[in-house]
């Protein structure tokens, strides 16, 4: 693997999937971190690292991604774990997103 200047790319991919695969099982268990309020503190959430797998080669199509990431179908977990999002956690997701540069 060439050398680049941001040294997360120099990170071997075995050790990367495993924090990947980490970081995903972790927010399985934390069904209280909402994905509305991951996105108005950090903006990202569930759905986006979908989206991130999708765009990395994964060939399952959106749904079957979010099942991937979220261990069962997404109408499922948001029967199950979703509440309604109250305007001041839209407003903080739409302030977070801003910070992405367009990016999510």
């Amino acid at each position: 693997m060439p050398e680049t200047a941001d040294p997360l790319d120099n990170l071997p991919d075995e050790v990367a999937a495993v924090a990947f695969r980490r970081l995903v099982r972790h927010l399985r268990k934390r069904h209280d971190a909402q994905n509305i309020d991951l996105m108005g503190l950090s903006g990202f959430c569930r759905n986006c690292l979908a989206d991130w797998i999708r765009d990395a080669g994964y060939e399952g199509d959106k749904g079957e991604a979010r099942a991937l990431i979220l261990g069962m179908p997404m109408e499922e977990w948001k029967a199950k774990y979703q509440t309604e999002a109250t305007p001041e956690q839209m407003a903080r997701m739409e302030a977070s997103l801003k910070l992405n540069g367009g990016t999510h």
